[in-house]
């Protein structure tokens, strides 16, 4: 079955940079499009990034465009995302997502 594993969340200062990682299973992983999504506390799910199949095409939303860069690598099963300049408003819980399916998430906090 799908499995997603996310990693790479921690505790940042502002202004600081992050780098998730999410390892894919169970489907052939080069043919999906995939997601990136956030939860802050207390709020509901936020959509952060999409990339296409081969990586080529990338969508940011408004609240990180610049600050954010998705990827992948085929080779390996994996999507990243790295994260720069990060702000308080930043703090959640970050999954990785395809076919309808989240990962367990990884929690990065911003905060000095």
């Amino acid at each position: 079955q799908v499995q997603l594993v996310e990693s790479g969340g921690g505790l940042v200062q502002p202004g600081g940079s992050l780098r998730l990682s999410c390892a894919a299973s169970g489907f052939t992983f080069m043919n999906y499009w995939m997601y990136w999504v956030r939860q802050a506390p207390g709020k509901g799910l936020e959509w952060v990034s999409t990339i296409n199949t081969g990586g080529g095409s990338t969508y940011y939303s408004d609240s990180v465009k610049g600050r954010f860069t998705i990827s992948r690598d085929n080779d390996k099963n994996t999507l990243y995302l790295q994260m720069n300049s990060l702000k308080s408003e930043d703090t959640a819980v970050y999954y990785c997502a395809v076919l309808g399916v989240w990962g367990q998430g990884t929690q990065v906090t911003v905060s000095s």
